[in-house]
């Protein structure tokens, strides 16, 4: 961190709001800090104010509510795994969470810096695509909500104005009879950046897909949606061909993977495509 960088640590999530007032593009927000604390360290990101939101209680917990799952912006990877709220109403959320890094990045790992820093590798991200959940950000101002799908605007870049806090964010009823999936390869079974990630929410009534969304990482500027899935299959019965043909139009037509020390773009959509079929078929095929 630079020395010249002042903190504010805020008890209440009113004094990080009263902390956020006249907030610049050099202010950044602290959570679990297992990522910019990293960077403060090599000397990457050089702050001009941090607001520490660590002890601000009202920014954490697990509730439903009519129209789905609220949680807490500070909920950590490890609340999320002990919550039988989260597992009945968003499984392959806790499934992502069981994902992210050792036991102690996942006890300070929260849902909010997750979505917060826009990784492009980031692993709960693309679970929060396909199950079309929003964020609600709040400030002095007032209070705001946003698809996930807008919230993320580039390469670690977001919608969240300077002096906008993320408070929650919400998980949309489940859908009667949707299924879901996840899937994360990295250089190691466990506690790696991933090469790509995918997450898909599908529904099938008598053997036809109504409704199919997608979403990857790590295979462009920033987690995006697969929407070349759903024009191939949407309305179909679907075979493992048309599966097989689906997933590679998505590899090729939705993603712009690079080359990288982790991976080649080359490598990234040929994963993708064969973790789409294997999905797809696991979800679908049983289901026909």
């Amino acid at each position: 961190m630079s020395p010249a960088a002042t903190v504010s640590s805020p008890r209440t999530l009113a004094g990080a709001l009263d902390a956020l007032v006249g907030a610049t593009e050099a202010t950044l927000i602290l959570a679990g800090g297992t990522d910019l604390m990293v960077e403060f360290q090599t000397g990457r990101t050089r702050p001009g104010h941090v607001v520490d939101v660590w002890r601000v209680d009202e920014l954490r917990g697990i509730r439903a509510e009519p129209a789905g799952l609220r949680i807490g912006a500070l909920t950590t990877c490890t609340e999320l795994r002990a919550s039988a709220l989260a597992q009945e109403h968003a499984d392959i959320l806790v499934i992502a969470a069981d994902e992210v890094g050792a036991e102690q990045i996942q006890a300070r790992a929260t849902i909010g810096g997750n979505l917060g820093t826009a990784s492009p590798a980031a692993d709960l991200t693309p679970v929060l695509f396909a199950l079309e959940a929003e964020v609600r950000l709040v400030s002095k101002a007032g209070a705001r909500s946003l698809p996930v799908t807008e919230f993320l605007t580039g390469y670690r870049k977001t919608a969240r104005r300077p002096e906008e806090l993320i408070e929650s964010i919400l998980v949309p009823t489940r859908a009667p009879g949707e299924r879901r999936g996840f899937r994360k390869v990295g250089t190691r079974r466990a506690q790696s950046i991933s090469k790509v990630v995918v997450a898909v929410a599908v529904t099938a009534i008598d053997g036809v897909i109504r409704t199919l969304r997608a979403s990857a990482g790590s295979v462009a500027e920033r987690t995006i949606l697969l929407p070349s899935l759903e024009r191939e299959l949407a309305g179909k019965a679907p075979d493992a061909a048309a599966l097989d043909r689906a997933a590679r139009r998505a590899a090729t037509a939705d993603c712009a993977p690079i080359d990288d020390v982790r991976s080649t773009a080359r490598y990234r959509r040929e994963v993708l495509r064969r973790i789409l079929r294997t999905l797809l078929a696991e979800l679908l095929l049983d289901e026909t």
